[in-house]
Protein backbone atom coordinates (compact mmCIF):
# COMPACT_ATOMS: atom_id res chain seq x y z
CA UNK A 1 0.00 0.00 0.00
CA UNK A 2 2.95 2.22 0.91
CA UNK A 3 4.63 1.86 -2.54
CA UNK A 4 1.38 2.58 -4.75
CA UNK A 5 0.74 5.84 -2.71
CA UNK A 6 4.42 6.84 -2.64
CA UNK A 7 4.00 6.36 -7.03
CA UNK A 8 0.55 7.80 -6.92
CA UNK A 9 1.66 10.83 -4.85
CA UNK A 10 5.05 11.09 -7.06
CA UNK A 11 3.17 11.12 -10.16
CA UNK A 12 0.79 13.88 -8.81
CA UNK A 13 3.98 15.85 -8.26
CA UNK A 14 5.76 15.88 -11.98
CA UNK A 15 1.47 16.81 -13.06
CA UNK A 16 1.00 19.64 -10.57
CA UNK A 17 2.79 22.69 -12.87
CA UNK A 18 0.19 21.40 -15.20
CA UNK A 19 -2.35 21.18 -12.88
CA UNK A 20 -1.82 24.87 -12.05
CA UNK A 21 -2.17 26.21 -14.99
CA UNK A 22 -5.19 24.07 -16.47
CA UNK A 23 -7.37 24.05 -12.94
CA UNK A 24 -7.91 27.91 -13.34
CA UNK A 25 -10.45 29.03 -14.90
CA UNK A 26 -12.06 31.93 -13.53
CA UNK A 27 -8.96 33.32 -12.21
CA UNK A 28 -5.93 31.92 -13.23
CA UNK A 29 -3.55 34.00 -11.44
CA UNK A 30 -3.89 31.82 -7.75
CA UNK A 31 -2.25 29.46 -8.58
CA UNK A 32 0.54 31.71 -10.24
CA UNK A 33 0.20 33.57 -7.21
CA UNK A 34 0.66 30.69 -4.73
CA UNK A 35 4.00 29.72 -6.23
CA UNK A 36 5.46 32.30 -8.02
CA UNK A 37 6.03 35.03 -4.94
CA UNK A 38 8.96 36.36 -6.85
CA UNK A 39 9.21 40.04 -8.04
CA UNK A 40 7.53 41.39 -11.37
CA UNK A 41 9.80 40.80 -14.41
CA UNK A 42 9.64 43.04 -16.47
CA UNK A 43 9.18 41.70 -20.23
CA UNK A 44 10.93 44.39 -22.20
CA UNK A 45 14.17 43.92 -20.95
CA UNK A 46 14.42 40.32 -21.11
CA UNK A 47 12.48 40.09 -24.43
CA UNK A 48 14.47 43.15 -25.86
CA UNK A 49 16.39 41.10 -28.62
CA UNK A 50 13.73 39.49 -29.68
CA UNK A 51 11.92 41.76 -32.74
CA UNK A 52 8.76 39.37 -32.88
CA UNK A 53 7.83 39.61 -29.37
CA UNK A 54 4.88 41.34 -28.66
CA UNK A 55 4.43 40.47 -24.95
CA UNK A 56 1.02 38.91 -24.40
CA UNK A 57 2.37 36.48 -21.59
CA UNK A 58 2.85 39.51 -19.73
CA UNK A 59 -0.96 39.35 -19.14
CA UNK A 60 -0.13 36.46 -16.90
CA UNK A 61 1.90 39.21 -14.87
CA UNK A 62 -0.84 41.80 -14.71
CA UNK A 63 -3.46 39.24 -13.66
CA UNK A 64 -1.14 37.85 -10.57
CA UNK A 65 -0.24 41.30 -9.31
CA UNK A 66 -4.22 42.19 -9.47
CA UNK A 67 -4.83 38.92 -7.56
CA UNK A 68 -2.55 39.53 -4.80
CA UNK A 69 -4.01 43.37 -3.65
CA UNK A 70 -7.59 41.34 -3.55
CA UNK A 71 -7.04 38.65 -1.99
CA UNK A 72 -8.59 35.26 -2.38
CA UNK A 73 -11.70 33.55 -0.16
CA UNK A 74 -12.44 29.73 0.21
CA UNK A 75 -15.14 28.55 2.20
CA UNK A 76 -15.22 24.96 3.74
CA UNK A 77 -17.75 23.04 5.72
CA UNK A 78 -17.05 20.19 7.83
CA UNK A 79 -19.83 17.60 8.10
CA UNK A 80 -19.77 14.83 10.62
CA UNK A 81 -21.23 13.07 13.69
CA UNK A 82 -18.94 14.71 17.11
CA UNK A 83 -15.79 12.79 18.35
CA UNK A 84 -14.28 12.17 14.72
CA UNK A 85 -11.95 14.76 15.05
CA UNK A 86 -13.09 17.95 12.29
CA UNK A 87 -11.83 20.60 14.12
CA UNK A 88 -8.29 19.00 14.92
CA UNK A 89 -8.14 18.01 11.43
CA UNK A 90 -9.24 21.74 9.86
CA UNK A 91 -6.23 23.01 12.41
CA UNK A 92 -4.01 20.60 10.53
CA UNK A 93 -4.98 21.77 7.09
CA UNK A 94 -4.20 24.84 7.71
CA UNK A 95 -0.97 24.42 10.88
CA UNK A 96 -3.49 27.00 12.84
CA UNK A 97 -6.35 27.57 15.19
CA UNK A 98 -9.12 27.70 12.58
CA UNK A 99 -11.80 25.33 13.91
CA UNK A 100 -14.77 26.67 15.82
CA UNK A 101 -13.98 24.98 18.87
CA UNK A 102 -10.50 26.75 18.75
CA UNK A 103 -11.62 30.29 18.53
CA UNK A 104 -15.42 29.78 20.46
CA UNK A 105 -15.18 26.88 22.86
CA UNK A 106 -18.29 26.96 25.04
CA UNK A 107 -19.12 24.06 27.78
CA UNK A 108 -22.98 24.41 26.50
CA UNK A 109 -22.30 23.79 23.21
CA UNK A 110 -20.76 20.26 23.76
CA UNK A 111 -23.80 17.99 22.76
CA UNK A 112 -26.04 20.76 20.76
CA UNK A 113 -29.72 19.51 20.83
CA UNK A 114 -30.42 20.14 16.83
CA UNK A 115 -28.33 21.14 14.20
CA UNK A 116 -26.32 24.48 14.05
CA UNK A 117 -24.62 25.80 11.00
CA UNK A 118 -21.37 27.69 12.91
CA UNK A 119 -18.86 29.54 10.46
CA UNK A 120 -15.28 31.33 11.27
CA UNK A 121 -13.61 33.41 9.11
CA UNK A 122 -9.84 33.87 9.08
CA UNK A 123 -7.40 36.23 7.45
CA UNK A 124 -4.45 33.56 6.60
CA UNK A 125 -1.62 34.95 5.18
CA UNK A 126 1.49 33.09 3.65
CA UNK A 127 4.15 34.51 1.33
CA UNK A 128 2.26 37.80 0.70
CA UNK A 129 -0.71 36.09 -0.37
CA UNK A 130 -3.60 36.72 1.45
CA UNK A 131 -6.97 34.73 1.71
CA UNK A 132 -10.45 34.90 3.56
CA UNK A 133 -10.59 31.30 4.93
CA UNK A 134 -14.47 30.52 6.06
CA UNK A 135 -14.92 27.35 7.93
CA UNK A 136 -18.30 26.34 8.70
CA UNK A 137 -19.27 23.78 11.47
CA UNK A 138 -22.26 21.49 11.76
CA UNK A 139 -22.31 20.41 15.51
CA UNK A 140 -25.33 17.99 16.32
CA UNK A 141 -25.42 16.17 12.79
CA UNK A 142 -25.83 12.46 13.49
CA UNK A 143 -25.44 12.63 17.30
CA UNK A 144 -29.71 12.46 17.84
CA UNK A 145 -31.51 9.26 18.49
CA UNK A 146 -33.74 10.19 15.56
CA UNK A 147 -31.38 11.47 12.61
CA UNK A 148 -34.36 11.77 10.01
CA UNK A 149 -34.09 14.97 7.76
CA UNK A 150 -30.86 15.84 9.47
CA UNK A 151 -29.27 17.55 6.32
CA UNK A 152 -32.06 19.82 5.77
CA UNK A 153 -30.75 22.72 7.82
CA UNK A 154 -26.94 22.28 6.10
CA UNK A 155 -29.30 22.02 2.57
CA UNK A 156 -30.88 25.00 3.31
CA UNK A 157 -27.39 27.01 4.59
CA UNK A 158 -25.53 26.14 1.32
CA UNK A 159 -28.89 27.46 -0.67
CA UNK A 160 -29.45 30.60 1.47
CA UNK A 161 -25.82 31.12 0.25
CA UNK A 162 -26.44 31.10 -3.47
CA UNK A 163 -29.71 33.04 -3.01
CA UNK A 164 -27.30 35.60 -0.89
CA UNK A 165 -25.03 35.89 -4.33
CA UNK A 166 -28.08 35.99 -6.51
CA UNK A 167 -29.39 38.82 -5.14
CA UNK A 168 -26.54 40.50 -5.38
CA UNK A 169 -25.99 39.91 -9.05
CA UNK A 170 -29.30 41.13 -10.22
CA UNK A 171 -28.99 44.20 -8.25
CA UNK A 172 -29.08 47.22 -10.29
CA UNK A 173 -26.13 48.60 -8.47
CA UNK A 174 -23.84 45.87 -7.93
CA UNK A 175 -20.94 46.24 -6.16
CA UNK A 176 -17.86 45.93 -7.75
CA UNK A 177 -16.81 42.95 -6.29
CA UNK A 178 -19.57 40.41 -4.77
CA UNK A 179 -18.61 39.27 -1.45
CA UNK A 180 -18.56 35.29 -1.78
CA UNK A 181 -20.03 33.32 0.98
CA UNK A 182 -20.87 30.33 -0.87
CA UNK A 183 -19.98 27.33 0.07
CA UNK A 184 -16.80 25.95 -2.35
CA UNK A 185 -16.13 22.36 -0.30
CA UNK A 186 -17.79 19.94 2.30
CA UNK A 187 -15.79 17.47 4.09
CA UNK A 188 -18.03 14.57 5.28
CA UNK A 189 -16.34 13.14 7.78
CA UNK A 190 -17.30 8.58 7.45
CA UNK A 191 -16.44 6.74 11.04
CA UNK A 192 -14.26 4.35 10.52
CA UNK A 193 -16.40 1.39 11.17
CA UNK A 194 -14.14 -0.85 9.01
CA UNK A 195 -17.87 -2.43 7.45
CA UNK A 196 -19.82 -0.07 5.37
CA UNK A 197 -21.76 3.27 5.25
CA UNK A 198 -24.81 3.94 7.15
CA UNK A 199 -27.99 4.91 5.54
CA UNK A 200 -26.96 8.64 6.87
CA UNK A 201 -23.70 8.62 5.13
CA UNK A 202 -25.35 7.29 2.24
CA UNK A 203 -28.78 9.47 2.24
CA UNK A 204 -26.59 12.64 3.05
CA UNK A 205 -23.88 12.40 0.21
CA UNK A 206 -26.46 11.24 -2.44
CA UNK A 207 -28.70 14.52 -1.70
CA UNK A 208 -25.31 16.72 -1.10
CA UNK A 209 -23.30 15.91 -3.66
CA UNK A 210 -26.21 17.74 -6.05
CA UNK A 211 -25.39 20.81 -4.86
CA UNK A 212 -21.70 21.24 -3.48
CA UNK A 213 -18.35 19.43 -4.37
CA UNK A 214 -18.56 16.77 -1.49
CA UNK A 215 -14.69 15.04 -0.43
CA UNK A 216 -15.40 12.06 1.86
CA UNK A 217 -12.72 11.18 4.74
CA UNK A 218 -12.59 8.16 6.76
CA UNK A 219 -11.86 9.67 10.42
CA UNK A 220 -9.09 8.82 12.70
CA UNK A 221 -8.07 6.56 10.08
CA UNK A 222 -5.16 4.78 12.75
CA UNK A 223 -7.83 2.75 14.49
CA UNK A 224 -7.81 0.72 11.44
CA UNK A 225 -4.66 -2.04 10.45
CA UNK A 226 -3.97 -1.45 7.12
CA UNK A 227 -5.57 -4.73 5.08
CA UNK A 228 -8.63 -3.16 7.17
CA UNK A 229 -8.46 0.28 6.03
CA UNK A 230 -8.11 -1.04 1.84
CA UNK A 231 -11.35 -3.18 2.62
CA UNK A 232 -13.38 -0.46 4.23
CA UNK A 233 -12.10 2.17 0.88
CA UNK A 234 -13.22 -0.30 -1.35
CA UNK A 235 -16.54 -1.50 -0.18
CA UNK A 236 -17.42 2.39 0.45
CA UNK A 237 -16.57 3.22 -3.39
CA UNK A 238 -18.60 0.33 -4.41
CA UNK A 239 -21.51 2.03 -2.40
CA UNK A 240 -20.69 5.39 -3.89
CA UNK A 241 -21.14 3.73 -7.29
CA UNK A 242 -24.07 1.52 -6.35
CA UNK A 243 -25.90 4.50 -4.95
CA UNK A 244 -25.17 7.43 -8.24
CA UNK A 245 -23.32 9.46 -5.56
CA UNK A 246 -20.65 11.09 -7.69
CA UNK A 247 -18.08 13.41 -5.32
CA UNK A 248 -15.60 15.41 -6.34
CA UNK A 249 -13.29 15.39 -8.55
CA UNK A 250 -16.49 14.66 -10.78
CA UNK A 251 -15.90 12.76 -13.40
CA UNK A 252 -18.42 14.59 -16.08
CA UNK A 253 -16.43 18.11 -15.20
CA UNK A 254 -12.97 16.59 -16.52
CA UNK A 255 -11.87 18.63 -18.93
CA UNK A 256 -9.46 16.82 -21.25
CA UNK A 257 -7.01 13.35 -20.98
CA UNK A 258 -4.79 14.67 -19.23
CA UNK A 259 -7.04 16.38 -16.72
CA UNK A 260 -8.95 12.68 -16.12
CA UNK A 261 -5.34 11.09 -15.68
CA UNK A 262 -4.79 12.67 -12.78
CA UNK A 263 -8.34 12.89 -11.67
CA UNK A 264 -8.36 9.20 -11.70
CA UNK A 265 -5.95 8.71 -9.15
CA UNK A 266 -7.43 10.42 -7.05
CA UNK A 267 -10.54 8.69 -7.65
CA UNK A 268 -8.82 5.79 -6.83
CA UNK A 269 -7.85 6.74 -3.52
CA UNK A 270 -11.24 8.20 -2.31
CA UNK A 271 -12.21 8.36 0.48
CA UNK A 272 -8.77 9.50 2.26
CA UNK A 273 -8.19 7.87 5.23
CA UNK A 274 -6.48 10.55 7.66
CA UNK A 275 -5.08 10.98 11.17
CA UNK A 276 -5.28 15.01 11.91
CA UNK A 277 -2.85 16.34 14.88
CA UNK A 278 -1.91 19.95 16.14
CA UNK A 279 0.84 18.37 18.68
CA UNK A 280 4.09 18.64 17.58
CA UNK A 281 6.95 15.92 18.15
CA UNK A 282 10.74 15.06 17.33
CA UNK A 283 11.33 12.43 15.40
CA UNK A 284 14.93 11.66 13.99
CA UNK A 285 15.42 15.39 14.42
CA UNK A 286 12.61 16.57 12.67
CA UNK A 287 9.63 18.72 14.06
CA UNK A 288 6.48 16.78 13.20
CA UNK A 289 2.40 16.70 13.66
CA UNK A 290 1.54 13.54 14.93
CA UNK A 291 0.19 11.05 17.59
CA UNK A 292 1.97 9.17 20.19
CA UNK A 293 1.51 6.05 21.39
CA UNK A 294 3.28 3.62 23.48
CA UNK A 295 3.83 1.62 19.80
CA UNK A 296 5.58 4.79 17.91
CA UNK A 297 4.72 7.73 17.03
CA UNK A 298 1.66 8.10 13.83
CA UNK A 299 3.04 11.18 11.35
CA UNK A 300 0.19 12.82 9.71
CA UNK A 301 1.89 14.05 6.74
CA UNK A 302 3.66 10.63 6.33
CA UNK A 303 1.70 9.13 3.44
CA UNK A 304 3.24 5.56 4.71
CA UNK A 305 1.31 6.10 7.60
CA UNK A 306 -1.83 8.14 6.64
CA UNK A 307 -3.33 9.74 3.22
CA UNK A 308 -3.97 13.43 4.90
CA UNK A 309 -1.06 14.89 2.25
CA UNK A 310 -3.03 13.70 -0.27
CA UNK A 311 -6.48 15.51 1.29
CA UNK A 312 -3.96 18.51 2.20
CA UNK A 313 -2.69 18.87 -1.25
CA UNK A 314 -6.12 18.15 -3.35
CA UNK A 315 -7.78 20.69 -1.21
CA UNK A 316 -5.02 23.66 -1.16
CA UNK A 317 -2.32 23.04 -3.51
CA UNK A 318 -3.92 21.34 -6.67
CA UNK A 319 -7.34 21.86 -6.89
CA UNK A 320 -8.38 24.37 -4.90
CA UNK A 321 -9.00 26.84 -7.62
CA UNK A 322 -10.93 24.16 -9.67
CA UNK A 323 -13.14 23.50 -6.50
CA UNK A 324 -14.07 27.30 -6.65
CA UNK A 325 -14.64 26.99 -10.50
CA UNK A 326 -16.92 24.29 -10.08
CA UNK A 327 -19.05 25.72 -7.46
CA UNK A 328 -19.43 29.11 -9.42
CA UNK A 329 -20.09 27.38 -12.79
CA UNK A 330 -21.90 24.23 -12.24
CA UNK A 331 -23.86 24.33 -8.60
CA UNK A 332 -24.60 28.02 -8.66
CA UNK A 333 -25.53 28.17 -12.33
CA UNK A 334 -27.36 25.20 -11.54
CA UNK A 335 -29.35 27.12 -8.64
CA UNK A 336 -29.73 30.80 -10.42
CA UNK A 337 -31.54 28.92 -13.51
CA UNK A 338 -33.92 27.14 -11.21
CA UNK A 339 -34.63 30.32 -9.50
CA UNK A 340 -34.77 32.49 -12.96
CA UNK A 341 -37.07 29.56 -14.61
CA UNK A 342 -39.27 29.85 -11.82
CA UNK A 343 -39.78 33.56 -11.14
CA UNK A 344 -40.56 33.53 -15.36
CA UNK A 345 -43.71 32.02 -14.41
CA UNK A 346 -44.74 34.77 -12.16
CA UNK A 347 -44.91 36.81 -15.83
CA UNK A 348 -46.60 34.08 -18.07
CA UNK A 349 -50.05 35.57 -17.85
CA UNK A 350 -48.99 39.13 -18.27
CA UNK A 351 -49.72 41.28 -21.74
CA UNK A 352 -47.33 40.88 -24.21
CA UNK A 353 -45.41 43.91 -24.07
CA UNK A 354 -45.34 46.55 -27.48
CA UNK A 355 -42.60 46.78 -29.61
CA UNK A 356 -40.39 49.55 -29.79
CA UNK A 357 -40.80 51.98 -32.94
CA UNK A 358 -37.73 50.83 -34.39
CA UNK A 359 -38.74 46.91 -34.26
CA UNK A 360 -36.55 45.94 -31.20
CA UNK A 361 -38.61 44.29 -27.76
CA UNK A 362 -38.78 46.65 -25.10
CA UNK A 363 -36.64 45.91 -22.30
CA UNK A 364 -39.14 45.72 -19.44
CA UNK A 365 -39.50 42.16 -19.35
CA UNK A 366 -35.76 41.58 -17.90
CA UNK A 367 -36.60 44.35 -15.45
CA UNK A 368 -39.68 42.55 -14.31
CA UNK A 369 -37.72 39.40 -13.83
CA UNK A 370 -34.55 40.65 -11.77
CA UNK A 371 -37.45 41.91 -10.21
CA UNK A 372 -39.34 39.06 -9.73
CA UNK A 373 -36.09 36.80 -8.36
CA UNK A 374 -35.68 39.76 -5.48
CA UNK A 375 -39.31 39.63 -4.60
CA UNK A 376 -38.61 35.64 -4.05
CA UNK A 377 -35.78 36.44 -1.62
CA UNK A 378 -36.59 33.05 0.52
CA UNK A 379 -34.17 30.04 -0.34
CA UNK A 380 -35.44 27.22 -2.26
CA UNK A 381 -35.10 23.75 -0.85
CA UNK A 382 -32.61 22.06 -3.53
CA UNK A 383 -34.23 18.87 -2.31
CA UNK A 384 -33.96 16.12 -5.60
Amino acid sequence: MASTSSEIYNNREVDHHWSEVSLSHSNMSESAKVHHPGPPVKAEKTHGSDFSYVGIDAILEQMRRKAMKQGFEFNIMIVGQSGLGKSTLMNTLFKSKVSRKSVQPSPEERIPKTIEIKSVSHDVEEKGVRMKLTVIDTPGFGDQINNENCWQPIMKFINDQYEAYLQEEININRKKRIPDSRVHCCIYFIPPTGHCLRPLDVEFMRRLSKVVNIVPVIAKADTLTLEERDDFKQTIREELRANGIDVYPQKEFDEDAEDRIINDKIREMIPFAVVGSDQEYQVNGKRILGRKTKWGTIEVENIAHCEFAYLRDLLIRTHMQNIKDITGSIHYETYRVRRLNESNGHFTSLPAVEPKTNGLPAEQPAALQANGVAAQHGALSHEM
